[in-house]
């Protein structure tokens, strides 16, 4: 891991610390797919949030936002002492991101099922007005449960949104356990393309790889985009890496912050 992503991490523990909870797992197997994303793919200005010709992040897997709050910081949305609030009384920075509050956040999510959906509206708009901007939503593996999911991939494969690019975070746990106990999902690449996607997958930490993907995108002209990410729930810190105590975690105490830290020097 080097150092760029320790520090996305470490800002993510930063705002935990504050409150004392959090859902670790989620953040931590998403964080290098969100880093890459705003590192080299998406097009934003911090300064100027609404700006009309923006790239659209949708993040469907709302609980794992604190990944999210950490890279927005970083690139300059809102300064990052304001995460110090993070899940206090009247803060807007809850446990799952609120649009109209956030400044980089261009939706509301928590419900889990309902991301893919709006961007597949944002996505559509765009094609209709002419828009050249792209729309991303990164979802999780566990929410692809949900039926609407597999509604709005039908419908991103009808109207053969091209500009629509959807990352799954296949860290291949849910929130009570492992997914192929609870729903299994597999073949997953074989379901995308079966609903008219174009689909790749890759390693969700590998930052090289991202890199090269998201040069290739969209992957075709006439079709959405899939990208399966195999990534590690907890990654960079052991304890907390295929566990899912720490898919959500409270009151978490002074020796396990301590050990957070530690597994970022």
């Amino acid at each position: 891991m080097d150092s760029r992503s320790k520090y996305l991490r470490r800002t993510v523990v930063d705002i935990i610390a504050n409150e004392r909870r959090g859902h670790l797992g989620p953040a931590m197997s998403s964080i290098d797919i969100l880093r890459v994303l705003y590192d080299s793919f998406l097009q934003f200005r911090p300064e100027e949030p609404t700006w009309k010709d923006r790239d659209r992040f949708v993040l469907s897997k709302g609980h794992g936002c604190l990944s999210l709050y950490s890279v927005l910081a970083d690139k300059g949305f809102f300064k990052k002492e304001e995460l110090n609030n993070f899940c206090k009384f009247d803060s807007k920075f809850g446990g799952h991101p609120e649009r109209g509050k956030i400044p980089g956040v261009e939706a509301s999510t928590g419900a889990l099922g309902h991301g893919l959906p709006i961007a597949v509206g944002m996505a559509l708009a765009a094609q209709i007005r002419n828009e050249q901007h792209r729309v991303v939503v990164l979802t999780g593996d566990g929410e692809i449960n949900e039926g609407s999911i597999w509604e709005a991939a039908l419908s991103a494969s009808k109207h053969k949104l091209s500009n629509l690019m959807v990352f799954i975070d296949y860290n291949k746990l849910q929130s009570y356990g492992p997914n192929h106990e609870i729903l299994n999902l597999e073949p997953l690449a074989d379901k995308w393309i079966s609903f008219g996607f174009a689909v790749e997958e890759v390693d969700g930490h590998n930052i090289n790889d991202l890199e090269s993907l998201l040069s290739r995108l969209p992957l075709e002209n006439d079709k959405p985009t899939a990208i399966i990410c195999h990534t590690v729930k907890g990654k960079g810190f052991p304890f907390a890496e295929g566990n899912t105590e720490w898919h959500h975690k409270s009151k978490i105490s002074d020796a396990e912050l301590d050990e957070m830290y530690r597994c970022l020097c």
